[in-house]
């Protein structure tokens, strides 16, 4: 939920600054600064609960801990790479191939109730667990109508 509201929350402020500054709305770079502060925001979780991201992966997968640190590290570039204009479009097709390939963690964590926070498969709001995966579907559509069909 966290992630959602700072996204929305960036949005707003963006796009009535750039109002404000430029005097009119620019609704697709308010959306793309939104998802790339929105971004930063969830790459800490990989470097400050990396245990609990690493539980988010079937024990099947090899190397949980790098691939979490690899994640953080992709969001990071993503939010960058959506405030170059040069850039967004190719970010975007990314960032959406990204959101995909994650979406199978989500669901897992939500089937063994992880917290990832504290690291443990007692997750309290299981809720909010399901609720990722309609929003990472919300992250796709914003990325795309944001970068590529501008």
């Amino acid at each position: 939920m966290k992630p959602f509201i700072v996204l929305l929350s960036v949005f707003a402020i963006s796009l009535l600054t750039i109002k404000l500054l430029e005097g009119n709305y620019q609704f697709a770079l308010s959306a793309r600064i939104a998802m790339s502060v929105m971004l930063l925001f969830t790459a800490i979780a990989h470097f400050a609960f990396t245990k609990g991201m690493a539980m988010m992966l079937p024990s099947s997968i090899p190397y949980k801990t790098e691939i979490v640190y690899l994640t953080g590290i992709i969001e990071i570039a993503a939010a960058l790479g959506l405030l170059f204009p040069s850039i967004s479009t190719l970010t975007g097709w990314l960032l959406i191939a990204f959101f995909i390939l994650i979406l199978p963690a989500n669901i897992y964590a939500a089937i063994h109730h992880i917290d990832y926070q504290k690291g443990t498969f007692e997750g309290k709001r299981k809720s909010y667990l399901w609720f990722r995966v309609p929003l990472q579907i919300l992250f796709i559509i914003w990325v795309y109508f944001s970068t590529i069909a501008v």
